[in-house]
């Protein structure tokens, strides 16, 4: 079995009287699709939160390859490697397609978010761009601005400027939010064959369970901010305590 590429160990924390996520302790290995799972309330986007560095643990660790970054801040995470999509998408709105995907190439070479370089380089980061705009099927929107299109495409955005960024760990917090059913596809196309590249690890909270079934590897329930189940979805699906914790809430649901 491979070396973590991420662990957790004890993580915890507390918003005055309220632990909103208790002593949660997992290994996360590359070339593994994990979905995090749980009713509304458990904990899942604040576990997320902790790891990508929005909020700092009351208690307990987050290891990127046996490094300790529990106190580093979101930026420092993302040049250790930590790449985080959230429910809501997050880019320039002014700008067009490929100038998002170019300003992203420019910080990963380490140029920095900047708009002015020399000519040379910016063909040079242009053309790398443009690979990831044909790798997310957006090149017929390269120069559309990102606040002029469809939601789907949005997220297709989003996962253009993650890969762009080059990390060796994805985090996509119910990536499918808000879409409809003839874009979501395309996203989940988009995370599938990331998965596929054994290099990476590929975090997931989720509460479609079509999604989960198709991509999931290995499940992971949260339960009022605790560790109820974690293994592979047959198992973790067919447990009976999971079902009366979570599936009943999510038939209800849905």
């Amino acid at each position: 079995m491979s070396q973590p590429s991420l662990s957790t160990s004890g993580l915890t924390i507390r918003f005055g009287g309220h632990t909103a996520v208790n002593d949660v302790t997992v290994d996360f290995r590359p070339g593994e699709l994990t979905v995090i799972v749980g009713p509304n309330g458990a904990g899942k986007t604040t576990f997320f939160n902790m790891i990508s560095g929005q909020l700092l643990p009351t208690a307990g660790t987050v290891l990127k390859d046996g490094i300790d970054i529990t106190r580093m801040a979101p930026s420092a995470r993302a040049k250790h490697g930590i790449g985080r999509a959230f429910q809501l998408t997050n880019l320039f709105p002014r700008l067009s397609v490929l100038e998002n995907i170019r300003l992203a190439v420019q910080a990963q070479s380490g140029d920095g978010w900047r708009f002015f370089t020399r000519v040379g380089r910016l063909t040079e980061l242009t053309a790398r761009a443009e690979r990831y705009l044909e790798a997310t099927r957006l090149e017929a929107v390269a120069h559309r601005e990102a606040a002029l299109l469809p939601h789907g495409d949005q997220r297709k955005l989003e996962v253009a400027l993650l890969m762009a960024m080059e990390p060796d760990i994805y985090m996509f917090d119910e990536p499918t939010a808000g879409m409809s059913l003839d874009h979501a596809p395309d996203v989940l196309e988009l995370i599938a064959g990331i998965k596929a590249d054994r290099s990476k690890t590929v975090l997931l909270v989720e509460h479609k369970m079509d999604v989960v079934r198709a991509l999931a590897d290995r499940i992971i329930v949260l339960h009022n901010g605790e560790l109820l189940a974690d293994g592979p979805p047959a198992e973790v699906m067919a447990s009976q305590i999971v079902r009366d914790v979570y599936l009943g809430h999510a038939g209800a649901a849905a």
